[in-house]
């Protein structure tokens, strides 16, 4: 489409003049809501008749909604991944958000939103540190920085124009990445009820006639794609500056409460997309097999020379270490379902082999010892436990995180990214040259584990062995020694 003049992404150019009631308000409109929620949304709306809004609000001061509304708030995403081994590449344009607002510049125009007839929902993304409690938001009058104390205007507007009806409480969709999240933003609501001496009735108002959800959500959406535009602007015969780029993988899981089911008809859409009594289980299980999966392989990855996710797990060493582990290792010690492991785990080895994403390894190395003491290690002990014996590759992992932590291979600086006092232990346990003092030495450091792993029959001279295996072969030879030594 080279020289070709381009006109801006409009809905009259796009033929998505159709206006749908106001039914959500979403707080925060950056990449992640427009290709997860945003999306889920129009599939809805396209798919199952669900005919519903949304007024997108600018969560800070320093946002740019003034971009979605030059063109008509509509923006393409573009979808690319792997799905049972195929290669999925999609292209739509979503058209749920039927207007933007900016709370700090035109605040009459948020408070208004509170007295939609429709409106039944709010969703958000406001970051991790977005549910926070702010007491310098002392007044109820706005505009306000603070997240919670925005829904809590809204909600008292909500309150006082329709004078506490039962049927007008809305339902409350966090997607930060907290765990209860949506528990934790309405009791910051409460408080600033509370701080703003707000009537007692709007209290029972939110605690009665209001539903709190908690969730998990799961996509990469990496967002606008400024490293390879070009490419992406050549598939559309429109001018698109808001265009989103996502994996094809989307998982939402949300808490059931006063019969969600029947509010959204999420199981007519081909997502994964569960509203389920308790959402523990699938916190569990991303955990320990998606976030598991980086953390466990990463050593041994980095170790075998590899740079990214998808050159690891392509890799016949590291990806059949990487599989043989979690389905041998790591799901039989989560008590759930195994065909439902199973699933997902093949989902997870699909999102690592996604060919459109570049995730290095070295990224994720950040904070390794804390990573592997939430994510691997519950796994090991749990085998231990359940099995009575040490879980080979688990241990071998270990080890590779302790070798990791010598700093260098060969003359090959390794990609150190931890706390200063971690990286300088790690310096002082490897000024020993026996294998068996370090492992002990880095086994019992319990400001690491939060626990002396020298307690677990075994593993310091497993450990010991397989460091000694590492600092005299190529991995996947140490690897076979250690498995061999060991059966």
């Amino acid at each position: 489409m080279e020289n070709q003049i381009k006109h801006q992404l409009n809905r009259k150019q796009n033929g998505s003049q159709e206006k749908l009631p106001i039914k959500i308000v979403q707080f925060g409109g950056g990449n992640f809501m427009r290709g997860f929620t945003d999306y889920v949304i129009d599939q809805l709306n396209k798919k199952a008749g669900f005919n519903a809004g949304i007024v997108n609000v600018q969560p800070t001061q320093g946002g740019s909604v003034h971009k979605l509304e030059e063109q008509d708030n509509l923006y393409t995403l573009f979808s690319r991944g792997i799905k049972k081994g195929e290669i999925i590449d999609t292209k739509q344009v979503i058209s749920a958000i039927q207007k933007s607002v900016n709370p700090y510049t035109h605040y009459d125009e948020f408070l208004a939103l509170a007295k939609e007839e429709e409106l039944e929902f709010i969703f958000s993304n406001t970051t991790e540190t977005g549910i926070a409690y702010d007491e310098s938001e002392n007044n109820c009058a706005g505009p306000h920085r603070n997240f919670p104390a925005k829904v809590a205007v809204l909600l008292h507007e909500r309150f006082k124009h329709f004078k506490g009806a039962e049927d007008k409480g809305l339902r409350i969709i966090p997607c930060e990445l907290i765990e209860d999240n949506a528990l934790a933003l309405k009791e910051i609501i409460l408080k600033y009820a509370k701080l703003w001496n707000l009537e007692e009735g709007f209290v029972q108002w939110i605690e009665q006639n209001n539903y709190f959800h908690n969730t998990l959500v799961d996509r990469i959406v990496p967002g606008y794609p400024k490293d390879d535009a070009e490419t992406y602007e050549d598939q559309l015969d429109y001018e698109d500056r808001m265009m989103v780029v996502s994996e094809v993988f989307l998982l939402w899981v949300i808490q059931e409460a006063g019969n969600l089911k029947a509010r959204i008809p999420f199981d007519q859409i081909n997502e994964q997309i569960l509203v389920v009594d308790d959402i523990q289980p699938y916190r569990l299980r991303k955990v320990r097999i998606l976030n598991g999966g980086h953390t466990l392989m990463l050593a041994p990855a980095i170790l075998s020379g590899k740079e990214t996710v998808k050159e690891s797990v392509d890799d016949p060493f590291i990806g059949q270490f990487l599989r043989d582990t979690i389905f041998n290792e790591v799901n039989p010690t989560l008590g759930l379902d195994e065909n439902e492991l199973k699933d997902f785990a093949d989902e997870v080895f699909d999102r690592f082999r996604n060919p459109f994403i570049k995730h290095y390894q070295a990224s994720i190395a950040l904070y390794f010892v804390s990573k592997f003491k939430v994510r691997i290690l519950p796994s090991l002990l749990g085998y231990v436990d359940i099995n009575q014996k040490l879980p080979l590759n688990l241990t071998f992992s270990l080890a590779s995180l302790i070798r990791f932590y010598k700093g260098s291979l060969g003359e090959k600086p390794l990609p150190l990214n931890d706390e200063e006092s971690v990286v300088n232990r790690f310096r002082e346990i490897w000024e020993n040259e026996d294998h068996e003092q370090v492992a002990a030495l880095a086994l019992r450091e319990t400001a690491f584990w939060d626990t002396a792993l020298t307690q677990v029959d075994g593993l310091t001279s497993a450990v010991a062995k397989a460091l000694w295996e590492i600092d005299h072969h190529d991995m996947e030879t140490a690897y076979q020694n250690f498995i061999q030594f060991n059966s």
